[in-house]
């Protein structure tokens, strides 16, 4: 069999029985061409109308910290940045943000940030009985990095939903080289699996591109997703950022990040998968793209206008248009000249029996 019948076939064999082995997986990613592409976004379209049919959910980003102990090599927030100007929202800032993200018809609310000490289990579980007080009918997702099962435990109990914690990398040695040593991937792993056994519907995700990855390690990623089942998974091209010792490093590619798009989609038909603001800053039609290719959710942002430009994981993030949640119409009108329908509703992962 020659490699372009080898490759499609096993995009056949992804599409029918969601699995293929690691040493597949990184075939796909090493032998892809632009019909290849193709064919894995129509299979992946199929997949996700299947479950979730034209709906494209949206969540209301909330960026509360810019604050953080850690000091991963790619991220602009890194503790070593003297340059980013930090910031930090208030809890009225933050139920300010939910009550205009309800009016715009918002159901979702993500509360993103950096690990930030002043966001003690205390503050959140508080200001989740608040949020969950005020939009009874809302979910609340969580992306505030690694804590202790205790604290996950805690903070589902006073509402949050879901929790967002990208691995990063599957690859240990690779996870290595992205972060100091002060942080070890076997925590990173055992966060993960924490989340999930408290019965969170539970993200995970990687960065296209980053340094230092090959094929190999994208197979890894692939596979631990196909292992680990999460409800949710965020990838997104590695954009370097000017205050980073990957300062200089290539950016992954928009044609590299839809294609996983795609396998990821018929890894696990209902994975509710963004179509991210990095890609989004990457290209102008990059959010649309994403979408063609598998993903159904978006995430424009609500954090108040003042300190969206200062939440600046990599350079020149977009921040404004359809970026941000007050322009919910325009990003509506985006979706509907693809096809595609911006549906006001939790957007909850639907079980495959």
């Amino acid at each position: 069999m020659n490699k372009e019948k080898e490759l499609f076939a096993l995009i056949d064999q992804l599409a029918s029985q969601h699995h293929l082995s690691q040493d597949e997986y990184r075939f796909l990613i090493d032998h892809r061409t632009p019909e290849a592409a193709e064919k894995l976004a129509q299979h992946a379209v199929q997949a996700r109308k299947a479950v979730y049919g034209n709906k494209v959910f949206i969540r209301g980003l909330i960026e509360v910290s810019n604050i953080c102990k850690n000091d991963c090599l790619y991220c602009g927030i890194r503790r070593s940045n003297t340059q980013c100007q930090r910031y930090r929202l208030t809890a009225r800032d933050i139920l300010d943000c939910c009550r205009e993200g309800y009016g715009l018809g918002f159901r979702t609310f993500v509360l993103q940030g950096g690990e930030d000490a002043f966001f003690t289990d205390d503050f959140l579980c508080g200001l989740l009985e608040e949020i969950k007080r005020a939009h009874p009918d809302c979910a609340v997702t969580l992306s505030l990095g690694e804590r202790s099962r205790e604290s996950y435990a805690r903070l589902k109990q006073a509402g949050a939903d879901r929790y967002l914690l990208r691995h990063e990398t599957a690859d240990q040695i690779h996870y290595e080289k992205l972060h100091p040593s002060a942080m070890r991937f076997d925590n990173r792993m055992r966060c993960l699996q924490d989340l999930k056994e408290l019965g969170y519907q539970v993200g995970c995700g990687f960065m296209v591109g980053s340094p230092f990855q090959t094929s190999r390690e994208l197979a890894s990623d692939l596979a631990f997703i196909e292992r680990f089942q999460p409800s949710m998974c965020g990838i997104g091209p590695f954009i370097p950022q000017s205050a980073t010792p990957f300062r200089n490093e290539a950016a992954g590619t928009l044609e590299l990040t839809c294609y996983l798009l795609s396998i990821i989609r018929l890894i696990q038909p209902n994975l509710l998968l963004p179509s991210t603001t990095a890609l989004g800053t990457i290209h102008p039609s990059g959010r649309e793209m994403g979408i063609l290719a598998g993903a159904n959710v978006v995430m424009p942002n609500l954090s108040p206008p003042s300190v969206r430009k200062k939440y600046a994981l990599y350079d020149n993030k977009a921040t404004d248009g359809a970026e941000a949640a007050q322009c919910r119409d325009a990003l509506a009108q985006r979706m509907a000249a693809i096809g595609y329908e911006v549906v006001t509703a939790r957007g909850d992962i639907i079980p495959i029996p």
